[in-house]
């Protein structure tokens, strides 16, 4: 069981904080929010307790703990505690600072971790519908806002669409293959004995699913009105973690599973498909995030761009390619929960910082946050010498030696349209003039959350290889 230790803790700490939640009046609500990133704290150090050099196949085959796994656990824990800090002050003056939102979190967390180490379809399934209905009912979160009640609804019509779609590709690749773990289903594709068109078929359907999850074209109708419905540090958590395990997702499934399906196979297996959801992708998530006023839907479509990438990652292959898309999934979940957060943080009661002009002027206001910013834009742009920069250079690097020159351009050249965008940003921050003199009240622990998530753009900008060396560890141990 020791293993499985990560989970049994957060698991324990949410049976127990929820329990004790319901024993707290309003005025002591603080220690549900301090217990909960105790708890996240706790998982970490679970994690790298009971990790190890060699992989694990436990439970039959269902649940794997591997360096992949112990990486992305550590990482959308980290980027989860983030989150929560940036919550509190938001929720408080809101009237919403409950319980259930932390519980909520940590329950989507948990669905992350089981996806993250799963071993076959039917695990990795359940993970993933845990997560699903803890993001359904934080965007519904203020019972009182209608584009949120909205959102949520939106949100779950399409998830469910979704999730019946991944099912039924599941349920063909089991009849294709008699297995339901991936080592099973890789075996039984490589003896050369399956009925390839059933197959195909699962597997198409098994990509919408992961299509979803990430928020790639054409699967992105949720996400910007998700995103600008949903309470902004609701958007910060679903916006960076889920990532990290829709990541793994595809590791799982399109590498360890269907890998006999891959690049190898060329155009006919997962490559041709993913090209064309890559490609999609950065072309409408840069161009028409150019368009957008308000900063929560930009950001989305900014999502679907940078989604593209990852896929562009996981398109050339193993070695540099995975080691690139995973680098860039856990920078990204970085620098979108910082974005979110400052968002979260500039917001007060009954103003909601959600449009661009609601920065301008920030530097005069507050240059520190101005600053914070900056470096969170210039990442997602790809300027150096932030962390994004190198995030974008490994993945164009892992396509030039896979022989994809001519895919690797084409991520240039939408890069350099979605430059102009995070720059209007900053020049919204630096050069306009405030609309509002109003203080920003933050507390000491988003302020200093949202510092360390800033400098750490330039720190893994500056050292990328603490990083990435953890990325290629983790990826050679599969």
């Amino acid at each position: 069981m020791l293993p499985l230790l990560p989970e049994i803790v957060l698991l324990s700490a949410i049976a127990a904080i929820l329990i004790l939640d319901l024993f707290l009046d309003q005025a002591k609500r603080f220690f549900t929010y301090g217990l909960s990133i105790a708890a996240l704290v706790a998982t970490i150090a679970a994690v790298m307790a009971s990790g190890g050099e060699h992989s694990q196949t436990l439970m039959y085959g269902a649940y794997v703990r591997d360096a992949m796994s112990d990486v992305l656990k550590i990482s959308l824990l980290s980027v989860g505690i983030f989150a929560f800090i940036y919550s509190r002050a938001y929720l408080v003056e809101r009237g919403l600072f409950r319980g259930e939102f932390y519980t909520l979190g940590m329950l989507a967390i948990l669905g992350m971790m089981i996806m993250v180490s799963a071993g076959g379809f039917l695990s990795l399934y359940l993970g993933l519908e845990l997560l699903a209905l803890s993001l359904y009912a934080l965007v519904a979160f203020d019972g009182k806002s209608k584009a949120g009640s909205e959102a949520a609804m939106k949100y779950f019509v399409l998830g469910a669409l979704a999730s019946g779609m991944l099912l039924y590709g599941i349920s063909m690749i089991y009849g294709g293959t008699g297995m339901l773990d991936f080592a099973g289903v890789a075996k039984a594709i490589a003896s050369g004995e399956t009925d390839k068109t059933v197959l195909t078929f699962g597997l198409v359907f098994v990509l919408i699913g992961i299509a979803f999850k990430f928020g790639a074209v054409p699967f992105h109708m949720w996400a910007p009105d998700v995103y600008q419905g949903a309470p902004v540090v609701v958007t910060a958590f679903l916006g960076s973690v889920p990532k990290i395990a829709a990541f793994a997702m595809a590791m799982r499934i399109l590498s360890q599973g269907l890998g006999g399906l891959g690049p190898e196979v060329g155009w006919q297996g997962w490559q041709g498909m993913l090209i064309i959801l890559a490609v999609l992708s950065v072309a409408l998530g840069n161009v028409v995030a150019v368009v957008q006023d308000n900063i929560k839907r930009m950001l989305a479509y900014s999502t679907i761009s940078h989604v593209g990438f990852i896929f562009m990652g996981l398109l050339a292959g193993a070695g540099k390619g995975y080691t690139s898309a995973m680098f860039y999934t856990i920078v990204y979940a970085l620098t979108a929960v910082g974005a979110f957060g400052l968002l979260a943080i500039l917001s007060r009661k009954g103003v909601e910082a959600e449009n661009i002009h609601d920065l301008k002027g920030l530097n005069k206001r507050s240059p520190w946050l101005a600053a914070m910013m900056m470096l969170m834009m210039f990442s997602m742009a790809g300027v150096p010498p932030t962390v994004g920069f190198f995030a974008k250079l490994f993945v164009l690097d892992a396509l030039v030696n896979a022989n994809m020159l001519w895919l690797a351009l084409v991520a240039v050249a939408f890069s350099v349209i979605g430059a102009f965008y995070y720059l209007r940003v900053v020049k919204a921050m630096y050069f306009d003039m405030p609309i509002s003199q109003a203080p920003i009240v933050a507390g000491a622990d988003a302020r200093i959350a949202i510092s360390v998530n800033g400098l750490a753009m330039l720190y893994y900008g500056i050292f990328p290889a603490s990083l990435l060396t953890l990325c290629q560890a983790a990826i050679q141990s599969l």
